[in-house]
């Protein structure tokens, strides 16, 4: 016979509790036992309700967030392919990173218009105004080049172009090495050689600011694998880039903001009070640089890790030859901007700056036939010509 307590807490009508009127202890037990089993159960469906909640927002988080990814997808590789169709004999793909910068947006144009493939890369950061390199990227829509908006190390959308077009050549001029690398170095490697014009084959292991370290670091690095890998590579040194399209950052772009804006300009001078100078080189013949550069970049000899043979490591000087003190820059755009500036002249601070820059150009001149053919009197009008434009200026006023 089971005993009373079991008759009590397990009744033999299931779902119902065997409760004696005379017993009032009982019966609150049972009461509260009865309430909290309720309220057990309320938790547990509100705790299944909240997960089934939370997976399902997830599922559209996720999925909205598949939908809305800057890259990826039929029509973003469809969009990839008709920008890299190559329609010349003999054309290139080219891949061209940095394409929203200065200089990519214009060797973007010209790749495209003699009939190369193209597709862009750039992660449109804030160093200077992103607005001016959406501009660029439109410009660059208006001519049939498509720019995926991506990091350069994100090893899975770059593994993501390479598998939805086979680009025979890169052009590497984000600021951040198969197909042959041409990338952009800079004059700054020069440091503090002093012998003039600069040649490729003077010292470059006197850096005089942290900007030239990083590039003479890149053409270590990119020598290391040229020799381990057989990676075809081609270092670009640039001398003091200028025209249409520039960073807000260069000195001839600041003066003639502030110029036309009435504020004064800081000119630096070098010690005894020399001007600096520097090789001013138009952006259309840095970009005849680039395209030779590339024309003439051999291929490499690796493939899956393993060297088969010796690759082209080169190294090039694209400047002007011209040399042109900061002071006659400021009055070239005075004339140009009809407005004269207002002048500061400060002794140049121990910043890692260099009093001049020459370039010897007779190598890139020998290998692919580099030759600039403008002047800085011509190069800045056209640039104060864009300029005038792009920020609404009419005879030197704001256009509200």
């Amino acid at each position: 016979m089971p005993s009373a307590l079991e008759d009590e807490l397990f009744p033999s009508t299931p779902g119902k509790f065997k409760i004696e009127r005379g017993h009032g202890m009982n019966r609150q037990f049972h009461r509260c036992f009865a309430s909290t089993s309720t309220m057990f159960l309320w938790a547990l469906f509100l705790i299944a309700l909240t997960a089934s909640y939370l997976s399902f927002q997830s599922f559209v988080d996720s999925g909205s967030r598949y939908f809305s990814a800057s890259w990826g997808g039929i029509q973003w590789e469809k969009q990839v392919r008709n920008s890299a169709q190559i329609h010349r004999s003999g054309g290139m793909s080219v891949l061209v990173t940095g394409a929203a910068g200065f200089v990519g947006t214009h060797v973007s144009l010209a790749l495209k218009k003699r009939g190369d493939g193209v597709v862009g890369i750039d992660n449109f950061n804030s160093y200077y105004d992103p607005s001016l390199k959406k501009a660029r990227r439109s410009l660059l829509k208006s001519h049939g080049v498509f720019i995926v908006e991506g990091d350069i190390n994100d090893n899975r959308l770059l593994d993501k172009l390479f598998d939805t077009v086979a680009f025979t050549h890169v052009m590497h001029l984000a600021a951040q090495a198969g197909p042959s690398i041409v990338w952009a170095s800079s004059s700054s490697v020069y440091g503090l050689n002093d012998n003039v014009p600069f040649s490729e084959s003077d010292r470059t292991d006197q850096p005089a600011s942290l900007y030239a370290a990083t590039k003479k670091a890149g053409e270590e690095i990119t020598h290391t694998y040229n020799h381990i890998y057989g990676l075809s590579v081609t270092g670009l040194r640039f001398f003091t880039v200028y025209g249409p399209w520039g960073r807000p950052d260069m000195a001839y772009f600041s003066f003639t903001r502030n110029i036309l804006q009435g504020k004064p300009i800081t000119i630096y001078r070098g010690k005894n009070r020399v001007d600096l100078a520097r090789d001013f080189t138009y952006i259309d013949d840095i970009v005849k640089g680039c395209l030779g550069s590339l024309d003439t970049s051999g291929k490499s000899t690796g493939s899956g890790g393993k060297k088969r043979g010796p690759a082209p490591y080169r190294i090039f000087n694209l400047g002007n030859t011209s040399p042109v003190t900061v002071p006659t820059l400021v009055s070239i755009l005075e004339r140009h901007l009809k407005m004269k500036a207002k002048k500061n002249f400060v002794d140049m601070p121990g910043n890692g700056d260099v009093p001049f820059t020459h370039a010897n150009i007779s190598l890139a001149r020998r290998e692919f036939g580099y030759k600039p053919t403008t002047d800085l009197q011509t190069g800045l009008r056209k640039f104060v010509r864009w300029y005038l434009s792009y920020y609404g200026y009419n005879h030197g006023k704001p256009v509200n």
